[in-house]
């Protein structure tokens, strides 16, 4: 593929883009001088991929000519033979970049998360699963640099989750969570086990971009919001308050509740901002099924034979079924070390786009 054509697009498009930046004019709406600023970020990566594939395939055609002139037992040869191999890994990586730089970005990658976790089947011990991949995202989120603010939860009697709703703030964080929507499988022995039995238990995990209000308006007669006392830990100022707060969305019978904050009003933002990205989802889902799936399909049933993922505790096994990838690390995954499954995944889904777009 000649990518020359597509290098000097991108090199055009990044110079309007960094003189619209140098107007003090673009920043007065601030959501267009986001969103240049977004592009600047994008093409400048790919300018320079672009830079360095022209200069990787110039090496490697002095390298060959060079191995083709010199004798083969030759030292300089022997250079040129280990320089073309090096060169050939550069440019193949960075083909494969600028082949990815082709595919329209997706708006919602960029956003903020909502991350919900479900206990599925298997009682107490799928509880206690839906709250190891809460740690596991927590940890993967502490090592990116993100923020994770809990929204609601409803803990198990044996220190697990039936239920777990938080926020995930941070750069492109949707790009890399979104994978994870989905049944979660886990087989190991649960701690409650007297005869060493393995269990299989499973979790459902629904990730949505969240919503900002010219995403979605909701009418202040299309919500119900009714408030009260919270439960569970926290003390005096959560459980003696009413500050817990329920939104029914009429439309579509929607029910969203906050009850982490001391605050009614925060829970109220809260509530309001999970209601949104739950709406979101629903109208990117009718209108673009590309790039996101009805709720139903994202979660499932929760049932064991619909999964994405296997987590094997007696074989130190993590499997993804939809890339058939299996690692032997278990240990580190569950302590947040996902790169190794998201970045084959993000990989597949551009590739897959890529054949969409004939590329």
């Amino acid at each position: 593929m000649d990518f020359r054509p597509h290098i000097e697009r991108f090199r055009k498009r990044f110079a309007e883009v960094e003189a619209s930046l140098s107007d003090a004019k673009v920043f007065d709406n601030a959501q267009r001088a986001q969103e240049l600023g977004k592009e600047y970020a994008r093409l400048k990566d790919l300018v320079a991929a672009g830079a360095g594939y022209l200069k990787t395939v110039s090496d490697l055609d002095e390298n060959r000519a060079l191995l083709k002139s010199e004798p083969v037992e030759s030292e300089m040869a022997q250079m040129a033979k280990e320089e073309v191999v090096r060169l050939e890994v550069r440019e193949k990586k960075l083909a494969q970049q600028l082949q990815f730089g082709l595919i329209p970005p997706d708006p919602t990658d960029s956003r903020n998360t909502i991350v919900e976790i479900r206990a599925g089947a298997g009682g107490s011990e799928s509880a206690l699963f839906a709250a190891d991949l809460y740690r596991m995202y927590c940890r993967y989120s502490e090592a990116r640099g993100w923020k994770v603010e809990p929204i609601d939860s409803n803990p198990s009697d044996l220190g697990g989750f039936k239920e777990i709703i938080f926020e995930i703030t941070g750069t492109d964080v949707f790009k890399r969570m979104k994978y994870e929507s989905g049944v979660h499988r886990v087989q190991r022995v649960p701690a409650t086990e007297a005869q060493g039995r393995i269990h299989t238990s499973t979790a459902t995990v629904a990730v949505l971009p969240e919503a900002e209000e010219v995403d979605i308006e909701i009418k202040p007669d299309e919500v119900e919001i009714n408030c009260c006392r919270a439960s569970g830990k926290g003390g005096q100022g959560v459980n003696t308050t009413d500050s817990a707060v329920q939104i029914i969305h009429k439309p579509t019978g929607l029910i969203v509740r906050c009850a982490d904050e001391r605050s009614q009003q925060k829970n109220r933002i809260k509530a309001m901002t999970v209601l949104r990205s739950r709406l979101l989802e629903r109208k990117v889902a009718e209108e673009n099924a590309k790039y996101a799936a009805q709720r139903k399909d994202q979660v499932g049933t929760g049932e064991r034979s619909e999964k994405i993922r296997t987590y094997n505790f007696p074989q130190n096994r993590v499997t993804d079924h939809r890339i058939e990838v299996t690692l032997y690390n278990l240990a580190n995954v569950i302590e947040g070390d996902l790169n190794p499954l998201i970045e084959p995944l993000i990989t597949h889904d551009m590739e897959t786009r890529l054949a969409a777009l004939n590329v």
